[in-house]
């Protein structure tokens, strides 16, 4: 840890850390679980979502497609409508297509290795090493929001601009080797608490970015068309832009971003899912 944290600064951040989480440490169904596929789905469900949306999105998803092997026989429809609601939604194919991968290479489990998760769609540094470490016990540094809150108050205060590089360098002197799920959990939870007390700790990060306007934005049609699709089977996008009252350029702007996705058809100003 030379030149980095001192032992000392270490050793009393982990405990701080490690009492919050005693007195304080979140309970969330995924925490609760071995199963290494669950613990996967979860990390994939969690990309910029809060836990308060995931967590019933999570337990109905669980009962519909425990494993692998039943979400990769799943049809297309059927996953959108258990996603329904959590929005980004080509994580939903994405974890279809890791499903498929899973099943018939992986024996239905994500792999133990780096590399070979990173080959899995949807599938970025941050939730290969947070799979690895929740779901197999393999320790290594990594961050997202809660963990940067944590480090930006803790080692660098009055900084802005705070690249990842030197927050993932705390990030791994801080590490309990011996049980980085554990450790994770509570260094998240703490980043939570701290986020909660302290005016935007994040903001310190070079990584740190304001959330962008949803309403009128390409997002929002894209939602709103995977939602018509779902209701109706079939779109027609001119019909749906009048009755709406929606910008025809931008309907057809997201239905093409939603093909390309591999979520949908677009044919003839008809949209159906691709299945």
């Amino acid at each position: 840890m030379a030149g980095i944290i001192s032992d000392s600064d270490a050793a009393e951040f982990r405990a701080a850390v490690l009492d919050l989480y005693a007195r304080e440490g979140r309970r969330f169904p995924w925490r609760e679980t071995r199963d290494p596929w669950a613990i996967f789905v979860s990390e994939i469900m969690l990309q910029q979502t809060q836990t308060a949306r995931v967590e019933p999105k999570y337990r109905a998803w669980m009962e519909l497609f425990p494993d692998a092997e039943t979400l990769a026989a799943a049809e297309l429809s059927s996953v959108y409508e258990a996603w329904r609601g959590l929005g980004y939604n080509s994580r939903a194919l994405r974890l279809r297509e890791s499903a498929r991968v899973c099943a018939s290479r992986h024996e239905g489990l994500p792999p133990r290795d780096e590399s070979l998760l990173l080959e899995l769609p949807g599938v970025g540094r941050y939730t290969a090493r947070a799979v690895l470490a929740f779901a197999y016990g393999r320790p290594s540094a990594f961050l997202e929001t809660n963990i940067r809150a944590a480090l930006l108050f803790h080692f660098f205060k009055g900084r802005s601009k705070v690249p990842d590089r030197e927050l993932e360098a705390v990030a791994e002197a801080v590490l309990d080797n011996d049980d980085p799920r554990s450790w994770y959990y509570a260094l998240m939870d703490y980043g939570s608490w701290l986020k909660k007390r302290e005016p935007n700790p994040t903001r310190g990060a070079a990584a740190y970015s304001r959330q962008s306007k949803f309403e009128g934005s390409l997002r929002q049609a894209r939602g709103a068309l995977l939602r018509a699709v779902a209701d109706a089977g079939v779109v027609d996008l001119g019909l749906m832009a009048a009755e709406r009252g929606l910008d025809y350029g931008r309907l057809e702007s997201a239905a093409r971003g939603l093909e390309a996705d591999g979520l949908v058809r677009l044919e003839d100003g008809e949209v159906r899912f691709a299945d």
